[in-house]
């Protein structure tokens, strides 16, 4: 068992930031097009995350064009650039699920505040 945490500690990546449900960030992917390749930015709110060593995912929503958009991501992804925190949320869920059937000022996420 201490090879297979070791195999998994070694694939793991220590360069994102630490980041909570509830925060809006900025995922920056890069995208392989052709023989292109490009960096895509996908900016929203982070409504879920998945624990574990090499299988942690966290899912981004935004809203584009008044249609939901959610997008799940490795957290150990090779694809992933950078991520920039925007705001932090003040959340008391882990899972921010009921923000699909809200629009608008309902779908707000408190800014936490530092005192």
């Amino acid at each position: 068992m201490d090879s297979l945490m070791m195999i998994e500690r070694e694939q793991m990546r220590v360069d994102l930031p630490d980041f909570k449900v509830g925060d809006t960030i900025s995922v920056h992917v890069r995208i392989k097009e052709g023989d292109k390749e490009r960096v895509q930015v996908f900016k929203g709110a982070v409504i879920r995350k998945r624990k574990g060593a090499t299988g942690a995912s966290f899912t981004v929503r935004k809203v584009s064009y008044g249609v939901g958009v959610e997008r799940i991501f490795p957290t150990n992804s090779p694809l992933i650039d950078k991520i920039e925190i925007i705001t932090q949320g003040r959340v008391r869920r882990s899972r921010l699920y009921y923000l699909r059937k809200r629009h608008g000022k309902a779908a707000r996420i408190k800014v936490k505040s530092f005192r």
